[in-house]
């Protein structure tokens, strides 16, 4: 079987937790028999084409960006139509409103499906006049795929305009990358560069966006008897340095960009993992995710989102009313003062991502969803 994923961006370009997310279903699937291509744009698409273990990524020009949605030419719908050919299904990931258009000028009688990330929640504006082409193509699948419950249940879009018969709910899910060899890891290096000492750390990971709620977690940090390691890069850098410097927030680590490698020091070595998001643009939380599976306790929001899909309250951590630095505090300090509970909360959290989050659970259930869209 063979399936064409549809993203505005994707590696070797800045990552991000969606790009993450369609290389995982690509890997998972591959278990299952399934050839996956993926195409994307690029303000530099050369090479064209790429082969990743995932599958071949084919690249077209990407011309501008306006609120983030990057827009193809010409030669984006020629290279569309020739990959809609040769699929079987056609795997779209919203939002891009840009992939409607692929859709409706290039190939709209393929089978398809599309996996549902986010609701458009910053740019109303967009969503506004993107409206009636939304809704034509959320109408035109075969199905949709909420990535949690919660987001089925409460996302108005959904609920509105996919039919029931036609919507999903698969969560995200990642391989396992947490056991390997330890002298090869170069966690000495890593926390010498970031002064960590034998201090214990919490770590929040990620590009540094809007929505992530960092402004929340440095007012929380000066009230932590721990660091807090921000790993990451992003358009809120500076204005979240100038925060934690006015606040004296002195505990507070910016590690910058990391490395993969760098990044599962960091995940095996912190107390827990703390996703401070406060809106649903954090529709998921694929780091919650990489951090259940090195069996760490999980911190997060109540957003109506998936992240506490993936977080159990009181069981693999700790969901706390969003923008509250007391609340957080207390969470994140129930966790550094009870060590066991810390302990009892990480192995909760790697069972639940044996269970409900691991590549054999995301393959199977893509590749049913596949083999279900064909025989429609």
């Amino acid at each position: 079987m063979k399936v064409l994923h549809i993203y505005r961006t994707y590696f070797p370009d800045p990552p991000g937790g969606l790009q993450e997310a369609i290389r995982q279903i690509s890997l998972a699937t591959r278990d299952f028999g399934v050839e996956s291509r993926i195409f994307t744009l690029s303000p530099n698409p050369e090479p064209r084409t790429i082969a990743f273990d995932e599958g071949k990524v084919v690249r077209s020009k990407s011309w501008a960006a306006p609120a983030s949605c990057d827009l193809g030419g010409i030669d984006s719908l020629r290279q569309f139509r020739a990959l809609a050919q040769w699929a079987d299904v056609l795997h779209f990931h919203f939002p891009w409103p840009f992939a409607d258009l692929l859709r409706l000028f290039g190939e709209h009688r393929k089978p398809a499906v599309m996996t549902y990330h986010s609701d458009v929640v910053r740019q109303k504006y967009v969503g506004y006049v993107y409206g009636p082409l939304m809704r034509w193509m959320l109408r035109s699948m075969d199905a949709v795929v909420a990535t949690s419950p919660a987001y089925a249940r409460t996302s108005s879009i959904l609920c509105s305009v996919v039919p029931a018969d036609r919507l999903r709910v698969i969560p995200l899910g990642i391989a396992d990358f947490a056991s390997g060899d330890v002298a090869t890891r170069p966690e000495a290096d890593l926390l010498s560069r970031l002064s960590l000492g034998d201090k214990p750390y919490f770590l929040s990971l990620g590009v540094l966006r809007y929505y992530k709620g960092l402004h929340t977690l440095i007012d929380t940090a000066p009230k932590i008897g721990a660091n807090v390691v921000i790993a990451g890069s992003g358009p809120e850098m500076a204005r979240l340095r100038k925060q934690a410097a006015e606040a004296g927030a002195s505990n507070v680590v910016f590690a910058g960009q990391v490395s993969n490698d760098e990044k599962n020091a960091l995940l095996r070595g912190c107390r827990g993992l703390v996703l401070p998001s406060h809106l649903r643009s954090e529709a998921f939380g694929m780091v919650l995710v990489e951090a259940a599976m090195f069996g760490k306790p999980l911190v997060c929001c109540e957003v109506g989102s998936g992240t506490s899909y993936v977080n159990e309250s009181g069981v693999t951590g700790f969901v706390v009313p969003p923008e509250s630095p007391r609340d957080l505090a207390h969470a994140m300090n129930s966790l550094l003062s009870d060590e066991s509970l810390a302990n009892s909360m990480g192995a909760a959290a790697r069972v639940r991502y044996e269970n409900m989050f691991s590549a054999p659970a995301l393959g199977k259930a893509y590749r049913t969803l596949y083999a279900e869209t064909l025989a429609r």
